[in-house]
């Protein structure tokens, strides 16, 4: 176990570059399981997900060679149809293996999927489509496993999400290129990482097109082959560290970036003060003084994202008024609220009152029982202050590294394992902004 110790009121300055998408590393690597070619995948992120992942796709028989950032994959012949329950439990997109072991096996036996406990997840969404693509499926309750067969193969499907799922949506599209005939999925996600996992697959030799924003078709084809792919740099990274830039009055350059799919986090910046300036080969964030406050409700694509609501609510100390953040997408996306308090945020949460919430809330509300708070208000500015913190989950830990670089004094966060899950050498990179930062072995404190 590892903890990190950060001297915060540093300005971060200089220049950074963004790794690999998180969130398409690991589904394009499942990808690269339904053909017996080899795929060849550059710009991946050396995180811990993704080497869980490396791990289940060796225990299933694929040989996995990494050099630097670029990862060879190839999945002659499945020797297994089970997924490691150890494995599973770490990481949530465990259970997309469903997909290539489904087409080319006939069956799979996959564990509840694991991964940051931010709400209850479930699969039943897709589940349900595999349902209708043929697939017979069976949760043991003994032993934890979804046992799923399609011993006729998968087929062709119309199918419609009842809500928005991304993972969902790819776990159907991974089903459908290989199944017999043509499947039209309608309200699916449109995250720009759904795109990029079909630009791989159709460059694998599957045929699939966006006919609208919400509607995907794909024509199954009897084999894929192997492809060469890049990945493109992580949106989520990139919120980090404008955030970084901001909340410490610095001036962060990040390169080789676009403002494509974090529009709604620059027009928010622009409407609270944040600074930023758009170049050819980058975008430069800046503080250039006070913050006004904001209200944002989270949500799927082209909305303000999830992932970015802890970074924001930081951000939101600093500014001048009340800030109010309501979450859709997860119920129990708040974990970070009470160690932020302990760094002196002034975070009140909240249920705001919501005409129709099943229709509201993209998460099954009928499950939440009132457990959870959904929005929160910040008052601003304030001025952070070190403490002793826990990180929870990958982003809340995000956030509590944010807060602790802006705040003053001494701060310690445990559970830096969760960082570890989706930013690689996170405290290295900070430090070459001019943080102070250092990663320390509990025993050695």
């Amino acid at each position: 176990m590892e903890k990190l110790i950060i001297k915060g009121g540093k300005k971060l300055k200089g220049e950074v570059s963004i790794l690999g998408s998180k969130n398409v590393a690991l589904k394009v690597l499942v990808a690269a399981c339904l053909t017996s070619d080899e795929v060849i995948v550059e710009n991946v992120p050396i995180i811990s997900d993704f080497m869980t992942m490396v791990h289940i796709i060796e225990h299933l028989g694929g040989e996995v060679k990494l050099r630097d950032h670029t990862v060879s994959i190839r999945l002659k012949k499945f020797s297994s149809e089970k997924i490691s329950l150890i494995e599973a439990a770490e990481i949530r997109t465990s259970y997309m293996f469903l997909a290539p072991l489904l087409a080319r096996v006939g069956q799979a036996v996959i564990p509840n999927p694991g991964g940051c406990r931010i709400g209850a997840r479930p699969i039943d969404r897709i589940i349900d489509g595999l349902k209708k693509m043929g697939v017979r499926v069976k949760y043991d309750s003994n032993d934890g496993y979804f046992h799923a067969i399609s011993s006729r193969g998968l087929n062709a499907v119309t199918y419609k999400f009842e809500k928005n799922t991304h993972t969902g949506t790819e776990t159907m599209i991974l089903a459908a290129v290989l199944a017999k005939g043509k499947t039209i999925l309608e309200n699916a996600a449109q995250e720009p990482e759904v795109d990029e996992l079909i630009g791989l697959l159709n460059r694998m030799g599957a045929k699939i097109v966006r006919e609208k924003d919400r509607r995907i078709i794909i024509e199954g084809v009897e084999k894929l082959h192997g492809a060469r792919f890049k990945i493109v740099p992580d949106r989520n990274e990139v919120v980090t560290f404008a955030v970084a830039a901001i909340i410490t009055e610095g001036d962060i350059f990040i390169k080789d970036i676009k403002k494509r799919g974090i529009e709604e986090f620059l027009e928010l910046l622009k409407e609270c003060g944040g600074g930023f300036e758009e170049k050819s080969n980058g975008i430069r964030f800046f503080y250039k003084g006070p913050l006004s406050a904001t209200s944002v409700v989270t949500g799927f694509y082209p909305g303000f994202m999830t992932d970015w609501q802890g970074p924001w609510a930081v951000l939101m100390t600093k500014a001048d008024g009340e800030s109010v953040i309501h979450e859709t997408v997860y119920e129990n996306r708040f974990t970070y609220s009470e160690d932020l308090k302990k760094l002196g945020g002034q975070i009140e949460l909240y249920n705001p009152v919501v005409k129709n919430p099943n229709d509201f809330y993209n998460f099954n509300i009928k499950d939440d029982n009132g457990k959870n708070f959904h929005a929160a208000k910040i008052h601003g500015p304030v001025n952070l202050h070190n403490g002793i913190v826990d990180m929870t989950d990958l982003r809340a830990g995000a956030t509590l590294v944010l807060a602790a670089l802006a705040g003053s004094g001494e701060s310690v966060l445990f559970g830096v394992e969760h960082l570890d899950r989706g930013y690689e050498q996170f405290d290295k990179r900070l430090k070459s902004l001019g943080a102070s930062i250092k990663r320390v072995k509990e025993e050695n404190i």
